[in-house]
């Protein structure tokens, strides 16, 4: 059976996990150390929800959440389920506590973004209740730092 827990702190389980997992969401991002892992665990503005089972690790989903001055936001980001486990609502769990937790939190609405090319991801969340909304998405990319 699959367990959803919130990861308070970082351990060794949970980063040998990211290290596996984060290679299978992005070739561009390394996983994160577990001194930034841990930073991230304890962050008020952030929660990592971590699917269990009795193998171990499955998936993880990240929930950032902040006040702006329309109200709370908060965004669904780097939802990962292990190749081995997709196919098996795992995706569905993470997001359904994720939404649950930023609800309860409150949160009116709860955003996410995924690439086209992701199209399962993409499925699960339509069949979810997620709504594709007519925007623009921009991304600028801290340039390259000049050599001296």
């Amino acid at each position: 059976m699959v367990e959803i827990t919130i990861a308070s702190e970082a351990t060794p389980e949970l980063h040998a996990a990211m290290e596996r997992l984060v290679p299978q969401l992005s070739k561009s991002n390394p996983p994160p150390s577990m001194e930034a892992l841990d930073t991230l665990c304890r962050s008020e503005a952030s929660t990592m929800f971590i699917a269990t089972d009795e193998t171990g690790i499955l998936g993880t989903l990240t929930l950032a959440m902040f006040r702006i001055p329309t109200g709370i936001r908060a965004w669904i980001e780097d939802v990962i389920v292990d190749d081995a486990a997709r196919g098996k609502g795992v995706g569905r769990l993470l997001n359904e506590a994720a939404i649950a937790h930023a609800f309860d939190e409150g949160a009116i609405t709860v955003a996410l973004t995924s690439r086209p090319s992701r199209a399962a991801a993409n499925r699960l969340y339509q069949r979810i209740g997620f709504e594709q909304r007519e925007t623009n998405v921009y991304r600028y990319s801290k340039p390259e730092q000049l050599e001296s």
